[in-house]
């Protein structure tokens, strides 16, 4: 069984038991989340989203990704600019689908 649920303006396919990183949630580790907004269940298909349906998830961790560096340049204006960023996530592991 598998779903298709949106959250944080990404939509991920998701089964019991997958880990997902997603946007950063206001959960603390080892909290329940449940994902309301599905897509899709197996061969049910929402418009847009599926009634009665929703998907069920821990909380693993919350942290940041890997620094990646932002470089702007402008070629014969001396002009460049270096900047660095961690994006934050949530790890959830998902427990239950229903619908």
């Amino acid at each position: 069984m598998y779903a298709i649920i949106e959250t944080g303006g990404k939509q991920y396919r998701v089964q019991e038991n997958d880990f997902i990183f997603i946007e950063k949630l206001d959960v603390e580790a080892n909290g329940q989340v449940v994902f309301d907004k599905v897509l899709m269940v197996n061969d049910k298909v929402g418009t847009p989203y599926v009634s009665g349906a929703k998907v069920t998830g821990v909380v693993e961790k919350n942290g940041k990704a890997k620094k990646i560096i932002v470089y702007k340049y402008k070629s014969k204006k001396n002009y460049h600019k270096k900047q660095g960023h961690r994006q934050p996530y949530t790890k959830v592991q998902i427990t239950a689908i229903e619908g």
